[in-house]
């Protein structure tokens, strides 16, 4: 494929979804994530879009909304990871909110093997993904149907969350970054987004790498309020990734990092099988005292995992990129 045709391509596919990953660019158009890069910065500086990190977004600072369609074939890979690891926090018996997207969609289907659970939800992917499940018990909000991402909004959603209490709260967005915290691009998905994590004792915030660095119009979680982040591993090049996931680590938040090099599908491994790395918390929030008693999200060595030296070196390098 010649240069300009590629860039026609990337063009057209970065126009359609509002987001597309230098993975994927390069998956489409059959090349080099150095080609590809090299494509995206010609575009960029032609004003056709911009980059972000480890990928490219419509131009004008703030990414518009991907439907549906167009974000299930979005880093497939990653969010499988991000799904097998985040489903490993979850407890027998616990009560959680998972809020709607298309990572939190494939959580739920790991969330489907965990006896007694009780899952709050607005989403219609996520309950349809555990309405088989026997031991697992779906409750979802009221509201208005939003059929681009086939979620409830509205002040019936949140009105039906007034009240609720539980361990933790399980979201995905459309970017991540230190200062703002988690954002969306649409008001009514980020209200309620804003309800579900006040039912909520601890926040855990599901985003692959593309979306760190993303800002989008409506703030839905401050970055002081999220708990832990669960992402997959930022390529090598991407040191803008590597440098918000140590800014958010300054600020608090826990990162656990999982591999994405899992079987198809992500049910042939599990989850603990996965690459595991916890950037440890720095220490209590500026402000913040510990929460005596409350729910604490379990660590790689309160698993039985302890993370040998080698990782630990690991981590480090992962910083300094």
């Amino acid at each position: 494929m010649f240069a300009a045709e590629r860039r026609q391509l990337i063009l057209e596919m970065v126009r359609a979804n509002g987001a597309v990953s230098l993975r994927e660019l390069a998956r489409v158009v059959q090349t080099s994530e150095v080609t590809v890069r090299r494509d995206v910065r010609a575009l960029e500086a032609e004003g056709l879009l911009d980059r972000r990190h480890g990928g490219a977004v419509l131009p004008g600072g703030f990414t518009r909304e991907s439907g549906f369609p167009q974000k299930s074939h979005l880093a497939t890979a990653e969010k499988t990871a991000i799904a097998d690891l985040a489903a490993s926090l979850v407890e027998e018996g616990e009560a959680i909110v998972v809020g709607a997207g298309t990572t939190t969609q494939e959580l739920a289907r790991r969330l489907a093997r965990v006896p007694g659970l009780t899952v709050v939800t607005n989403s219609l992917l996520v309950a349809q993904a555990l309405a088989h499940a026997n031991r697992v018990e779906v409750v979802m909000t009221g509201g208005t149907l939003r059929g681009s991402n086939y979620a409830l909004v509205g002040s019936g959603a949140e009105q039906s969350l007034q009240g609720l209490r539980v361990s933790r709260a399980f979201l995905s967005g459309s970017g991540l970054t230190a200062e703002r915290g988690l954002s969306t691009s649409n008001m009514l998905s980020a209200s309620v987004d804003r309800a579900l994590v006040q039912a909520a004792a601890e926040v855990v915030v599901l985003a692959d790498h593309t979306k760190l660095g993303t800002d989008t119009m409506f703030q839905t979680v401050p970055t002081d309020l999220i708990t832990r982040l669960v992402t997959d591993e930022p390529p090598a090049h991407d040191d803008r990734a590597a440098t918000e996931l140590q800014a958010l680590a300054d600020q608090g938040v826990q990162i656990a990092v999982a591999g994405a090099s899992g079987a198809p599908g992500g049910d042939q491994v599990p989850a603990r099988q996965q690459q595991r790395r916890d950037v440890p918390l720095p220490g209590p929030r500026r402000g913040q005292a510990p929460s005596p008693g409350g729910p604490a999200l379990r660590t790689a060595t309160a698993l039985g995992e302890p993370i040998a030296g080698a990782e630990r070196a690991r981590v480090a390098d992962l910083r300094r990129r």
